[in-house]
């Protein structure tokens, strides 16, 4: 018997810092996916104002201007901005994660041109070339700085020095800006339409997502511990709010839900949001598009227009 407990001392100091070697690997590891993925990885604009200019061969791009705004915790956010009609809505375009403002310019120019709506696109926090924000929240707080940009609009005047935009408001969001797009709106009822594009359940499998894309695995262990690590990571900032109860807060709001093949994961989620909303026959859905706004800047002419016709005409029915 005491040779068994000698032995087993033994194995034991002999396991021990292996498993303290395992623990300090994997924590390592932890925090090098929750730092990646909270900064997503940046690249030059798809196009600018000036180059879709050109492209187009239409000078209003060149109407657009540079703005910024103070965000509510006291950070700065930037956009672009293009005056519409002076008394009509405005729309706010919200990017995926890891994309920004760039890859919604010209659907944004096409609800504009239909509709005289002012549009602004933002950069959201952590998003495009040298933010202000270095990391991304997953939701809580690109919810809090999509208000932040509405009260933007809403202070903006206009030739005659009245209001430039009308008390309505509609928001178009993919993925992670659909998410927020949902949060923002269960806290301000002028945002009255929305085009939601590819909608997640909550924080969770947004993170799960970016996991996967940061370094190509699949786990289920290594994402519920990664979702737990973003969750510490944040604190309380981290509330994973679940979005069919964000969209039972809307009553009867005009919503448009839209997700295509491209996306299977976040399709089947978007289908699921239906019920979700108080008043079913104020929500559209198009879940069977061949793509989503997810892949819209790499579709071909024909497959773009074929997005942007319902998006377009939504806003033009709820909006104009």
């Amino acid at each position: 018997m005491a040779t068994r407990r000698r032995f087993g001392k033994k194995l034991f100091r002999l396991l021990v810092p292996i498993l303290i070697v395992l623990v300090v690997a994997l924590v390592t590891a932890l925090v090098s996916i929750v730092y990646g993925i909270t900064r997503p990885s940046r690249r030059s604009y798809l196009v600018t104002p000036e180059t879709f200019s050109t492209l187009s061969g239409t000078g209003k791009a060149l109407k657009v201007t540079q703005e910024t705004w103070p965000n509510r915790d006291g950070s700065t956010a930037r956009g672009w901005l293009l005056r519409g009609v002076e008394g009509a809505p405005a729309v706010v375009f919200l990017h995926r994660y890891g994309g920004d403002r760039s890859l919604l310019l010209n659907l944004g120019m096409k609800v504009n041109e239909a509709t005289g709506c002012t549009i602004l696109w933002p950069d959201l926090r952590g998003h495009a070339l040298n933010p202000s924000v270095q990391w991304t929240s997953f939701g809580s707080s690109e919810g809090e700085d999509a208000l932040a940009a509405i009260a933007f609009l809403r202070a903006l005047k206009g030739e005659r020095r009245n209001q430039l935009i009308a008390d309505r408001v509609g928001v178009y969001g993919v993925e992670l800006g659909a998410y927020a797009a949902l949060r923002a709106a269960s806290v301000d009822a002028g945002i009255q339409v929305l085009a939601l594009d590819s909608v997640p359940r909550n924080q969770d499998e947004l993170v799960e997502a970016a996991v996967h894309g940061d370094i190509r695995v699949n786990l289920r262990p290594l994402m519920f511990l990664a979702s737990k690590a973003t969750r510490l990571y944040f604190l309380r900032q981290y509330d994973n709010k679940n979005s069919c109860d964000l969209a039972r807060t809307l009553g009867s709001r005009k919503v448009l839900l839209l997700a295509g093949e491209d996306n299977n994961a976040l399709r089947e989620s978007t289908k699921s949001l239906t019920p979700c909303f108080a008043n079913p026959t104020s929500v559209e859905t198009r879940t069977d598009l061949p793509l989503s706004g997810l892949t819209l800047p790499s579709a071909t002419g024909e497959e773009g227009e074929s997005y942007d016709r319902p998006v377009i005409d939504f806003f033009v029915k709820n909006l104009r």
